[in-house]
């Protein structure tokens, strides 16, 4: 166990933050489920801006990669038109 105060604080920020961060990582992953299993095109065109800022946001605070992002919001993209 950690001995000094700071260290005992930043467990408790990173537990707070690893939490924080799960919950929406979380959230947006159901948001990508969702849409794939959406097979009304017009209900999947107003779904996908949505998702796509959940995935911005989650790079923008580096909850995942900015690739990773692109990768989803370029797969999703493509999944809709082809709807």
């Amino acid at each position: 166990m950690a001995n000094h105060k700071s260290s005992i604080k930043r467990i408790r920020q990173t537990e707070k933050k690893r939490l924080h961060n799960r919950y929406y990582a979380k959230t947006t992953r159901n948001a990508v489920r969702k849409l794939r299993a959406t097979s009304d095109k017009k209900e999947a065109a107003e779904l996908y801006p949505k998702v796509s800022s959940m995935l911005d946001k989650l790079a923008k605070i580096r909850v995942i990669h900015k690739n990773k992002a692109s990768n989803l919001k370029s797969k999703l993209a493509v999944y809709v038109n082809k709807l």
